[in-house]
């Protein structure tokens, strides 16, 4: 059993009685990372008692040989997709996908997550094995959507820009 399925064990049962599940675990180097998450998100009072909670049942079960510095926090706006089941979670959202660098097609995929399954997830009709990812987190985009035929300041500045550069090709 790895590390961070055997912190996992510990942690799981201990924040459901909180109402807090775990999002992800993470153990590189001399960091732990749990990422948790509430029904309605979490506060810093929640994460600080969950950081309490946590840091003394590890003290008792001494999951990790070495020293490390526990890190607990919400998994955000922008979450980190790492397993089938974050990326699940999902379907629907704005992702942003880095590819290997053996993975034939485009290294960056920014997009609709439209499905994901055991084997692979399809961003915009490209379907990716999760071999294939390197890296993948939710994209946080700001502001309403603009209406259809209005342009935004910055698209205005633009078309203005390539009709202005279109009238000097034809001059």
């Amino acid at each position: 059993m790895s590390i961070n399925e055997r912190v996992r064990e510990i942690v799981e049962p201990l924040l459901a009685t909180h109402s807090l599940t775990v999002y992800d675990v993470e153990h590189s180097g001399s960091s732990l990372r749990i990422t948790i998450e509430g029904p309605d998100g979490v506060d810093l009072d929640m994460i600080a008692r969950a950081t309490r909670l946590i840091s003394v049942a590890l003290d008792e079960h001494d999951p990790i040989p070495t020293k490390y510095t526990l890190e607990v926090s919400s998994p955000g706006l922008e979450r980190t997709l790492r397993t089938p089941a974050h990326f699940a979670g999902a379907v629907g959202a704005i992702v942003s996908v880095k590819t290997v660098p053996s993975f034939e097609g485009e290294r960056r995929i920014k997009g609709t997550l439209e499905t994901a399954h055991d084997d692979g997830i399809t961003v915009d009709g490209v379907e990716l094995r999760y071999a294939d990812i390197d890296k993948a987190r939710t994209v946080f985009e700001c502001g309403p959507t603009p209406k259809p035929g209005k342009q935004t300041a910055g698209s205005k500045k633009a078309a203005d820009t390539k009709a202005a550069n279109t009238k000097a090709k034809v001059s």
